[in-house]
């Protein structure tokens, strides 16, 4: 288990939601091995991460009940049961089993004392100081921080995106399957494209033109009265939000789901459009490249999943209690 640094505890305000006055710097991360104030994770300029992009990491979050008085981590293991995959990709090191990463996450969650929703950030990196370009012989660190984190975009009026004159990084360029931080270069030039041209987001496609994700989520069609997504060979990352919206579908919907290749033509007859992901949960999509997405509102069918979607993270449904961890 990991080492504590003793820290001094915050004091309560009188309603206790949020128990502190919060700051990045003053929280409480995972870094070297130990829990400790974010203001002492200290890392070169020289390490090879930050000059090569070498490194990976999770976007996890955590819901708070107010009722149940619980903060609920959404499918905390799988996360770290994907990290793990990406670092394997790139020859990292796990500091610690899954499993004692899990505890790790929930007890820096319980010592931040978070009475909202969180966001979660394990990172994995090659670090020390070195211009060496190279996976092996080069040394491994590990951190998690967290922080409040409310709706990354507006999830009730719909997006306006754009396909982005980018393309999705092919699989065999750097693995799609992994969230390695270099990648993230693909997507921050597509959404930046996008938002200085009046857009929301941006809808990638693979080299040979067919539909692949947005710039961090992937994105479903509403075709005919069935959910139609983009297959894992598309190019996109096997999210995690999406297996479990998929399972939402089925289950509480009773929704046909189809995972197959998507042309960009369908984007613009689809009667809904929706994007999925960590940071933006359930959002619609109202409009692409200036068309309309069916009637230009939020659809009804992508309204109801992601009423359902919010009903099961936030430990409102019973049937997906195994998708959630308590923290206190």
């Amino acid at each position: 288990m990991a080492q504590v640094v003793p820290t001094q505890p915050a004091a309560a305000t009188e309603d206790s939601v949020p128990l502190k006055a919060w700051s990045l710097e003053d929280s409480l991360c995972y870094f070297d091995g130990a829990i400790r104030p974010m203001r002492d994770a200290k890392v070169s300029v020289a390490a090879p991460a930050l000059n090569y992009g070498t490194g990976c990491f999770e976007g996890i979050r955590a819901y708070w009940n107010a009722e149940h008085e619980q903060l609920y981590v959404l499918k905390l293991r799988e996360h770290f049961d994907r990290m793990a995959q990406s670092c394997r990709m790139l020859k990292i090191a796990m500091p610690l089993p899954v499993e004692e990463l899990c505890e790790v996450t929930l007890e820096i969650l319980r010592r931040n004392e978070y009475r909202e929703d969180v966001y979660i950030r394990p990172l994995a990196f090659k670090g020390g100081a070195s211009i060496k370009l190279a996976l092996t012989g080069v040394p491994d660190e590990f951190a998690i921080f967290t922080f409040p984190f409310g709706n990354y975009v507006d999830i009730t009026a719909g997006l306006s995106v754009c396909v982005s004159s980018w393309r999705r990084i092919n699989d065999n360029a750097i693995p799609a399957r992994s969230k390695v931080t270099g990648a993230y270069i693909n997507s921050a030039l597509a959404v930046d494209d996008a938002h200085e041209a009046g857009f929301d987001e941006a809808i990638f496609l693979t080299a040979d033109g067919h539909v692949s994700e947005g710039s961090s989520c992937n994105v479903f069609l509403i075709r005919g009265g069935t959910l139609v997504t983009p297959p894992v060979t598309s190019d996109i990352l096997e999210g995690i939000t999406r297996d479990a919206v998929m399972q939402v579908a089925r289950e509480s919907l009773g929704l046909e789901v189809f995972e197959r290749e998507v042309d960009r033509s369908e984007l613009y007859i689809a009667e809904e459009v929706f994007f999925c992901g960590t940071g933006v949960q359930v959002s619609p999509v109202t409009k692409v490249d200036g068309r309309a997405v069916g009637t230009g509102e939020p659809g009804e069918i992508t309204l109801r999943l992601q009423e359902a979607y919010f009903r099961a993270v936030r430990g409102q449904d019973e049937r997906y209690q195994e998708w959630l961890t308590g923290v206190y």
